[in-house]
């Protein structure tokens, strides 16, 4: 069985902790690695690495710094197949998923190729007689960056590409869940050209975390997880008078009016409801149907071609969502299905407990994925596409981050329901509305208190070039993730005021500059 090392100073790492955690196939539900925990030394030698490795790198000039991103880039797109193999194995999402993950984090690792106009200062020449002041954006140091399972390369790639550009050295703590691509990906950048120490990879758990958290040389830490984790990272590492961004958690609504393209939003229902299991952030969880009778003129579909009257609105997208989670083929990611298992047995049991307290509080299990016959082992940690309608706001089915393939429907009579129900949630992180109406979207996202927003997009998770993050108990600290606010995060602002002396000055003057 291979044992998954730390990544330090350039090369793999032998613990000595003599702790480790298992790494699952989740398709089969067998250990296939062990990965190593790391304890306080470990942590140490980390951390010493990149603060060794950070003067020289601080100091390399822009043009290198940019070959090497640059390279890297190159690689990791050449073999990016290598590390959607990598993914599906330790995740279980499905190939395409995987390799969708690699292409979003390529966005940013081609982002941060633009870092040479990011860092750009300011100049203002003669402020005051013969005085001019500047600004410079300087890196901050040693980072830590702790990232979750769900997006074992595209999450870490949020961070590290920039962080590196800016001029800063890394430690990388991976999920233990599916730690290898965080070392593969530390292999890549050496070849890349990348020196000893500027990249390190901590595998471990709490303890780990909470060395990162409170090392004195770990300028800053970003993180991405649930919100009680998120909460805890941002007030124990602002204790240690860190700079935080830590993203939490979130339970995404996506609303639907009368006038929608019902066809549409049940695809887009589907797609943001169930792909990689419903393991995400920006996964659409509650289906928000504003329900009535359907429209004048308005019919359903059926598979057979032919159209039929259906009651109303909430019915009628309920027949397509369920029409189309019958086609939907769940199984070993590496074999052309359509949905993968969950990450482990204990996680696959939490989220299928929310089905029986779903009956419980009155809702209607209209798909229950517990009964999947799945394309892969019997032993993999399966659950497959549930749908669960009328459920009440006030179950934990609703107020709980569920972080599953569950769908659930709440009918409400109208938008100002609709928009009322979001804002109440104590998650901001992404929404959505399908309409056709431009002054409803339009007036939509203007007073829903959410920091992403899609418009008959599902999952509006933002380009590279604009930066993710939520609201409310969805984002702790300032600053979201890459984009421009990315650069912010990863430097810190110097200003100079200067001023040279004429050849033909002929005295000292201890006063501060005056304007004459």
């Amino acid at each position: 069985m291979t044992l998954i090392e730390h990544w330090i100073d350039g090369r793999a790492h032998a613990s000595a902790s003599g702790r480790t955690g298992r790494v699952f196939d989740p398709a089969k539900g067998v250990v296939q690695h062990e990965v190593v925990l790391a304890d306080p030394a470990e942590i140490e030698a980390a951390v010493a690495a990149a603060s060794r490795a950070y003067p020289a790198w601080r100091d390399t000039s822009i043009a290198k710094r940019s070959q090497i991103l640059f390279a890297f880039r190159e690689l990791l797109n050449a073999r990016k197949g290598e590390l959607a193999e990598i993914l599906t194995s330790e995740h279980g999402k499905v190939l395409s998923d995987a390799a969708g993950e690699i292409a979003r984090g390529l966005e940013v690792v081609e982002f941060a190729l633009s870092f040479p106009h990011l860092l750009k200062g300011e100049y203002s020449e003669n402020v005051s007689t013969g005085v001019d002041v500047y600004s410079l954006r300087q890196p901050l140091g040693v980072v830590g960056i702790i990232s979750p399972f769900n997006f074992p390369a595209m999450v870490p790639m949020w961070f590290f590409p920039i962080a590196l550009a800016a001029g800063n050295t890394v430690v990388l703590k991976p999920s233990e869940k599916d730690p290898s691509a965080a070392n593969w990906m530390a292999s890549l950048l050496t070849e890349a050209g990348l020196p000893d120490g500027v990249f390190n990879v901590l595998h471990g758990d709490k303890l780990a975390v909470d060395g990162l958290l409170e090392h004195p040389d770990v300028k800053s830490i970003s993180f991405v997880g649930s919100t009680p984790i998120a909460k805890y990272i941002y007030e124990t590492a602002a204790r240690n008078g860190k700079r935080v961004q830590a993203l939490g958690g979130a339970k995404n609504h996506m609303l639907v009016l009368p006038d929608a393209d019902l066809d549409l939003a049940a695809d887009a229902a589907i797609n943001a409801g169930f792909g990689s299991a419903g393991e995400r952030c920006m996964a659409i969880s509650v289906l928000v149907i504003v329900d009535g009778p359907l429209p004048a003129g308005s019919r359903a579909s059926r598979s057979d071609g032919a159209a039929e009257p259906v009651g109303t609105v909430g019915d009628a997208l309920i027949a397509k969502i369920t029409e189309r989670m019958a086609t939907l083929k769940v199984g070993d990611g590496r074999r052309s299905c359509d949905m993968g298992p969950l990450i482990t047995g204990e996680h696959r049991d939490k989220v299928a407990s929310y089905l029986d307290l779903a009956v419980e509080d009155g809702a209607d299990l209209v798909v229950d994925g517990r009964g999947v016959q799945p394309d892969g082992e019997a032993d993999g940690f399966w659950l497959g596409p549930t749908l669960v309608d009328k459920v009440p706001t006030t179950s934990r089915v609703y107020t709980d981050e569920i972080f599953g393939p569950v769908l659930l429907i709440v009918r409400v009579a109208t938008y100002a329901d609709g928009v009322e129900l979001i804002n109440s949630s104590e998650f901001g992180n992404g929404t959505a509305i399908f309409t056709n109406d431009g002054g409803a979207a339009r007036r939509f996202q203007n007073e829903v208190e959410v920091g992403m927003i899609g418009i008959n997009v599902p999952i509006p998770v933002p380009v590279s070039y604009y930066s993710f993050g939520g609201w409310k108990n969805s984002l702790f600290g300032d600053t979201k993730a890459y984009g421009p606010d990315a650069f912010h995060f990863f430097t810190r602002q110097k200003a100079v005021t200067s001023r040279w002396l004429d050849p033909s000055h002929g005295g000292i003057n201890l006063g501060f500059p005056q304007n004459s």
